[in-house]
């Protein structure tokens, strides 16, 4: 018996990543899966080996969203589960930051994380679950971060407010935030087919092994099964609440 077993979950951002192990981990775990995402080519490889149903999404875009649903219910007729994954994240000053820089990013992780909500809940079975996907950074401050912070305290907001207006469906809605992961948003390098990701990788580990309690970056499968909890019966009794993965980053400054 899967922890999802006869539940249909949509995932965004799901061609790679964290979304693209929350897809295989669902999957795994019994659920039927619409993974969304803009690259095509990558999400229908993914969907296609895991026997999932893709759709191509962007989250900025409400008629995107309506396809999607429409499509997921045409499928397997209901959506049970929706996870917020989609995200970009940019690194720069607030006052370097230019206006269209900052707008893409709220019109990503902010709008899209609105208009899947809206569209989703509505034909969501009763008794189902959002989980959005915040981060460490929704929590506290970064510098050079601004428009991703600001958009990710965003999210936890549109997550509390989202728990309490769908109560009353037995929805739950709640919000992972996750620190430093090893994707190919924290690792460009990742997409650079000229650039050893893995050596990459080992570098970013060796920074925040020294500023990480944990003593590593977070690990992709790690978020997922984080997910995978907010998406099941083992968190029934939570909703409206932000949850950290972060290696105890957050938790405060270790000396000596």
């Amino acid at each position: 018996m899967g922890k999802l077993d006869g539940r249909v979950v949509l995932v965004t951002g799901a061609a790679r990543g964290q979304g693209e192990q929350e897809v295989r981990l669902f999957r795994a775990e019994g659920a039927e899966v619409v993974v969304a995402d803009v690259l095509d080519d990558r999400g229908k490889e993914l969907a296609d080996e895991v026997g999932a149903l893709y759709v191509s999404l962007d989250v900025r875009r409400e008629d995107d969203w309506r396809a999607a649903v429409r499509a997921a219910v045409d499928a397997y007729g209901r959506i049970d589960g929706l996870v917020n994954n989609a995200g970009i994240l940019r690194f720069n000053t607030l006052v370097d930051t230019p206006l269209d820089e900052f707008m893409r990013i709220v019109e990503v992780n902010q709008l899209g994380c609105f208009l899947g909500i809206r569209t989703v809940a509505p034909v969501m079975s009763d008794g189902g679950t959002i989980v959005n996907t915040a981060s460490y950074t929704g929590m506290t401050g970064m510098a050079g971060v601004g428009a991703y912070a600001a958009t990710k305290h965003a999210v936890l907001g549109l997550t509390r407010v989202a728990a309490l207006e769908l109560a009353r469906r037995g929805i739950r809605v709640n919000a992972m935030c996750p620190g430093a992961i090893d994707t190919a948003m924290s690792n460009p390098a990742l997409l650079d087919p000229d650039v050893d990701g893995e050596a990459a990788s080992r570098g970013l580990d060796r920074f925040y092994r020294k500023v990480v309690p944990l003593g590593r970056i977070g690990k992709p499968e790690e978020v997922a099964r984080l997910a995978l909890f907010l998406s099941c019966a083992d968190s029934s009794y939570i909703t409206g609440q932000p949850f950290v993965i972060d290696g105890g980053w957050l938790a405060g400054v270790s000396v000596g």
